[in-house]
């Protein structure tokens, strides 16, 4: 094959933009993209255009596909995640907003007149989905640390109790890590004798933490959730944004619908799918193993403990939730802003401790805070 013939220019623009985004992942310490993993073994397959079109389990007329890595994938996240056996469907997304998409769109499938009950610390796209959608929605309080306020949900549902709610859980929310418990949730539901409901679970980041420590919080099917987003890129890491969808087969089955001109089952949000992301996924999974899995997790905690510590050691009021890896703090100086890839919200910001935030990575960044706290001299 012929490589591409660019001009001096265009070469030098693709090695500056290279060196600055090299310069930068070693800085970005606010948003959940763990820079820190090597597919170079994959290289070899961006010589194909590969496209998981369709339903993973039904097969495609497009043989160049991916779909028996897409399942194992997907087998691994279902078993993370406590789907009952032989119950589950899903697929490998772009990523967490078409995995709520996906749950929302499946819940409203179901319950077309009923109302979507979501925090205030939610993620900014679902407010996006359910007008996309028009589902009627309920926004509800949140506490001072970021979980769901049981009481105005209980409240809210109790006066629209005559209509299905369709539950938004954030199982870590953006800004603080916090956890809603699906259980609470699932308690305040059968108190007010409410049969029909539907829970959605946006694990974007959690969602490959809680798998691997002693005590998580109540976020499964297990526990009541009926579809579950996790996002790939976050925990895991990888190149391009990728995530899993997970729901309940019966659930799926009613709103499935046959393409003749694809071969398969159109069960998906998008037409095309990424047959790439399936492997960097599974090779991620092989490569590290649950075992490796648990360590990353637990070092990252570890290293989000240690920060929590480094910035009181300095003054600054820093916390985290338990199993959370947001290390939260004061909203920054803006000289912060300007070396360190932040992400603050109102009077907070946060460091979010992937695996390439190493405790040196901390220490500088305390280090940089505590100075831009001190007046000039």
């Amino acid at each position: 094959m012929t490589p591409p013939n660019l001009s001096p220019a265009d070469q030098q623009r693709l090695d500056d933009l290279y060196a600055r985004l090299r310069e930068c992942s070693t800085r970005s310490v606010g948003y959940p993209c763990n820079q820190a993993f090597d597919y170079s073994d994959l290289f070899r397959f961006l010589e194909f255009s590969i496209n998981n079109v369709g339903d993973p389990f039904h097969g495609t007329n497009y043989r160049l596909n991916t779909m028996e890595f897409e399942r194992e994938v997907l087998a691994d996240f279902a078993r993370f995640s406590r789907a009952p056996a032989d119950e589950w469907w899903g697929y490998v997304t772009s990523g967490g907003t078409e995995g709520n998409m996906y749950g929302l769109y499946v819940a409203r499938e179901l319950f077309p007149d009923g109302i979507c009950y979501f925090s205030e610390d939610t993620h900014y796209s679902v407010a996006k989905v359910l007008r996309l959608q028009h589902t009627r929605n309920i926004m509800i309080k949140s506490q001072p640390d970021g979980q769901m306020d049981y009481a105005d949900l209980r409240e809210t549902l109790r006066i629209h109790r005559d209509v299905p709610p369709i539950i938004f859980a954030n199982i870590g929310t953006t800004m603080t890590g916090a956890v809603d418990d699906l259980a609470q949730i699932r308690a305040i539901m059968d108190d007010l004798a409410i049969g029909n409901a539907y829970i959605h679970a946006d694990a974007a980041l959690s969602g490959m933490i809680l798998p691997f420590v002693d005590a998580p919080q109540p976020w499964t099917f297990a526990d009541g959730a009926d579809s579950i987003s996790i996002s790939g890129h976050k925990m895991l890491g990888s190149p391009v944004p990728c995530g899993v969808v997970l729901a309940r087969k019966a659930n799926v089955d009613r709103i499935a619908r046959s393409i003749e001109y694809i071969g398969a089952l159109d069960t998906t949000i998008a037409g095309s799918r990424s047959g790439f992301s399936p492997l960097l996924l599974w090779h991620r999974l092989r490569s590290l193993g649950d075992a490796g899995l648990r360590n990353m997790v637990h070092t990252c905690l570890g290293n989000a403990g240690y920060a929590v510590q480094q910035f009181r050691a300095q003054g600054i009021e820093a916390w985290c939730h338990p199993n959370s890896i947001t290390v939260v703090f004061p909203k920054p100086p803006p000289s912060m802003m300007e070396k360190w890839t932040i992400a603050p919200r109102k009077n907070i910001g946060h460091l979010i401790v992937m695996p390439h935030v190493t405790r040196p990575t901390i220490d500088a960044f305390v280090a940089d805070y505590a100075t831009a706290l001190k007046p000039p001299p």
